[in-house]
């Protein structure tokens, strides 16, 4: 079976005007993800990202430290779903809730999100929509589908996404429940692995939320969530 190294994107830019960038220390984490790979003598069939700026720059990151170009390609189905439309939308109907998306009220904006979301999830948040949750599942299935028939003859790949992309990518890999997404997105950590296998038929976890390029002393205060 080949293996896959589904990887959450670097730190982004929580907070300012342009989220879909890497902070410095985003750039730093996916940097030091490569060189990780790259002592272990690790070496990569391809890359497959979404098309989001900070996937993007993630994989640049990878490759950097790893001192090698993989071959690339972006498929959609990996990016995230708009957070930002599903907090507003929340709020609308919520005026009680007033939670900034700023590093000063982080823990606010991300119970406002996981309410978003589970609202979202039982159809229940109102106005217009970029999509679905259905639409949501369907186009991750799709790439997860997309990479089972495409790579499954390769030894290792890297995948970068994004933490929903990421939770919903599990729920069907672990066959959970839809609920799973929504726990499983809010404990991603910034440039963590999730290892797996697969083949045509099937795609195996081995394992999740890894960040062994922070697990140091000098490192810990890297480990981030957003």
């Amino acid at each position: 079976m080949a293996q896959f190294y589904l990887v959450r994107h670097g730190q982004a830019s929580f907070g300012s005007d342009n989220y879909d960038q890497l902070s410095p220390l985003g750039h730093q984490q996916a940097r030091w993800l490569g060189e990780y790979f790259a002592e272990r003598d690790m070496q990569f069939d391809g890359l497959i990202t979404g098309d989001l700026v900070r996937h993007q720059e993630t994989g640049a990151g990878i490759c950097d430290g790893l001192g090698v170009q993989l071959p690339g390609e972006i498929h959609t189905g990996l990016n995230e779903f708009d957070f930002h439309s599903l907090v507003h939308a929340w709020q609308a109907q919520h005026p009680e809730d007033k939670a900034k998306e700023d590093s000063a009220h982080a823990s606010a904006f991300y119970r406002a999100l996981k309410s978003a979301m589970k609202a979202w999830r039982h159809g229940e948040l109102e106005g217009e929509l970029p999509e679905t949750w259905e639409n949501f599942s369907d186009r991750v299935a799709a790439a997860r589908d997309h990479i089972q028939q495409t790579y499954s003859d390769k030894e290792k790949v890297v995948i970068v996404s994004s933490g929903g992309a990421m939770g919903m990518f599990m729920k069907h890999a672990l066959n959970t429940a839809d609920d799973t997404v929504v726990e499983l997105n809010l404990q991603i950590r910034n440039t963590s692995v999730v290892h797996g296998f697969f083949n045509r038929k099937v795609v195996r976890v081995a394992s999740f939320n890894n960040v062994p390029h922070l697990d140091r002393a000098d490192r810990f205060d890297a480990i981030t969530y957003f």
